[in-house]
């Protein structure tokens, strides 16, 4: 199992906000957690600094390419690329240092699979260098993906069938549980088992992790086959429950 880093920018700035809170269409009920007062860069160099690869940088919205493009100098080859990438900029992310490029909403229109689409993107990009987040909310017994942002519920529920078809045309999955992204309050424990079974490719999960507690109940029921991703709980971006020293730790530790 893996900590992997994250950078997510809002506004051109790092920030850790409540998945769930943002809605293009009511911009007043976003719910930031932490604004940083360093860089993209700063974070970057920190993560190279630790050898942590395959972190992920998530552009949310317009007006963060430059704060990206600074990350991605920084730590060359070291992370994945994620916010309104599609077949025509794809090549264009991974030429200025990223390692794979991360693609949800582009894949999906209307709430189904665009395959066509799906097909395009690998063209471009390659599979080995292609992510699908396949991020979703919860419905009655079902986890659903999410695309724009979050916002909108595709008619695709996560099962095993459906992770063994995009399985063919990715090399990992990148996995938030939307409904308690951000929030600090614990993992979506029924999510990680399934993913642990069903998951065929190197699967990241995010959402709701506390601390390290929480990162050991990932490794546990994801069966070591999980890694992980940590926001708003880390004391670099704000968390009190939790300091970066200590995931790189659990990390380095998961790595003998």
């Amino acid at each position: 199992m893996k900590f992997r880093p994250c950078i997510d920018l809002h506004d051109g700035k790092v920030k850790q906000i409540v998945g769930s809170t943002l809605n293009d269409e009511r911009p007043e009920e976003l719910r930031t957690n932490f604004t940083a007062s360093h860089s993209s860069s700063w974070f970057a160099e920190l993560y190279r600094h630790d050898n942590l690869t395959g972190g992920h940088i998530i552009k949310l919205g317009p007006g963060n390419d430059a704060a990206a493009l600074e990350a991605l100098a920084s730590w060359p080859g070291g992370m994945q690329i994620g916010g309104a990438i599609t077949a025509d900029n794809g090549g264009y992310w991974l030429d200025h240092g990223a390692s794979h490029v991360i693609v949800t909403s582009y894949v999906f229109r209307e709430g189904k699979v665009d395959e066509d689409r799906l097909q395009r993107l690998v063209q471009a990009v390659g599979r080995e260098r292609l992510v699908l987040d396949l991020s979703c909310r919860r419905r009655d017994d079902h986890y659903y993906i999410v695309t724009d942002r979050w916002q909108r519920f595709t008619q695709v529920v996560i099962s095993e069938e459906v992770l063994a078809h995009f399985a063919g045309s990715c090399a990992e999955f990148l996995i938030h549980a939307a409904d308690v992204e951000g929030q600090c309050q614990g993992i979506e424990q029924d999510l990680i088992k399934k993913l642990a079974v069903w998951s065929p490719i190197p699967t990241t999960y995010a959402g709701g992790v506390r601390n390290i507690a929480d990162l050991e109940l990932i490794r546990d029921l994801g069966q070591g086959r999980l890694d992980a991703t940590v926001g708003s709980a880390l004391d670099i971006f704000g968390g009190t429950d939790m300091t970066y020293a200590e995931a790189v730790r659990f990390h380095q530790a998961e790595q003998h």
